[in-house]
């Protein structure tokens, strides 16, 4: 059934297909975006290739539409920032604990600290790891709404 669903999404022209440009120029981009997303990642890591290229897909997708006068970007909001970050974060950070724990766990404590030191560290870097999705997803919120708000004031200004 995976290999249904990755036909659906990223369908592969053979010659019973009937292919347009815009056909074309879809699975051109779709392929362009998995391969700049797999580069980096080694082979038991291309399994993320759906779920990361339909995720790169509807972001690019929400972002551009909202630059069309008079529409609504979700991303702007802080709940849907926020519904996308916990996830993802959650998931990689129970991967890495999964599969490399000591690794995972070895990031709480930087090296050559004093011993005096470790037990206030490690609660340091727990609560700053557990705040990290909430922290980035408002700045990335920020960003977004002044980015979109200075785009709107730059038009209004050019056209008034």
């Amino acid at each position: 059934s995976q290999y249904y669903s990755q036909a659906l999404l990223l369908p592969s022209p053979n010659n019973r297909w009937i292919t347009n440009r815009l056909s074309t120029l879809q699975l051109w981009l779709f392929h362009l975006i998995t391969k700049q997303l797999m580069i980096p990642l080694n082979k038991n890591g291309h399994k993320w290739a759906l779920l990361l290229t339909s995720l790169m897909t509807l972001l690019l997708t929400i972002n551009l539409l909202g630059l069309l006068p008079y529409t609504f970007t979700p991303t702007t909001q802080l709940s849907m920032n926020m519904a996308l970050a916990f996830p993802l974060w959650l998931a990689t950070l129970l991967t890495g604990l999964r599969n490399q724990p000591s690794i995972a766990l070895g990031h709480l404590l930087p090296e050559g600290t004093p011993t005096p030191l470790i037990p206030a560290l490690i609660m340091i870097e727990t609560t700053s790891l557990l705040i990290r999705p909430l922290a980035l997803g408002v700045r990335l919120t920020a960003n977004l709404t002044a980015g979109h708000l200075l785009i709107q004031l730059i038009s209004t200004a050019t056209t008034a």
